[in-house]
């Protein structure tokens, strides 16, 4: 991922709703409005279908964070672009992931992760947030460009569709089953959960 020196900036318009918000809070510019996204909590959130669940709950995964971000350049016309990724989930990651993968017997768990792109610049604003994992997640098996807020239900389609087309098919999954990989990614999203909650 890129430093955050290379993030767009440009003066905060009220222009739409998340614009609004953030000048409310006394955030003036783009930049300054990634920084306060960055620094804020990282948490899941309660309602991914509220776009402003970030601010009403002061905190955001991936999810929230990148998806509040990608609105307000979307409303300031930045051409800066929300990313989901799929990655491999392992012990290298998360402690107690490699414990996880021995009882399924998969070599990793594919799991969602998200980003921003602008130009050749990729931006994570969790980097360095209590997030549970050890390391930053810079390597993917595919990427997809996405609308800020997309739903829960069309992101886990793409993902499904990733799984099926990319992930299974691979040398790396040969007899291993959709199930057993979808059962190792439940069990490594609660261990990430959990990590944070210590």
């Amino acid at each position: 991922m890129d430093s955050y020196d290379k993030l767009p900036d440009a003066q905060i318009e009220p222009i739409g709703e998340i614009s609004k918000k953030f000048l409310e809070l006394g955030i003036k510019s783009f930049k300054e409005a990634c920084m306060y996204v960055h620094n804020s909590t990282y948490g899941y959130n309660s309602n991914y279908d509220d776009k402003m669940i970030f601010f009403k709950e002061n905190m955001g995964s991936c999810t929230m964070k990148h998806a509040t971000i990608a609105g307000l350049a979307e409303e300031l016309r930045i051409p800066l672009y929300k990313y989901v990724g799929i990655y491999k989930f392992t012990e290298e990651i998360t402690t107690g992931a490699g414990e996880i993968l021995k009882k399924y017997n998969v070599p990793y768990a594919p799991m969602v992760h998200c980003f921003l792109v602008y130009k050749e610049f990729q931006f994570d604003l969790t980097e360095g947030n209590y997030n549970g994992k050890k390391t930053l997640i810079n390597e993917f098996i595919k990427t997809e460009k996405v609308s800020p807020f997309i739903s829960r239900k069309d992101e886990y389609k793409l993902f499904k569709k990733i799984l099926r087309e990319e992930i299974l098919p691979s040398k790396e999954m040969e007899g291993i089953d959709e199930r057993t990989l979808l059962k190792a990614r439940e069990e490594s999203i609660i261990l990430l959960k959990e990590c944070i909650k210590k």
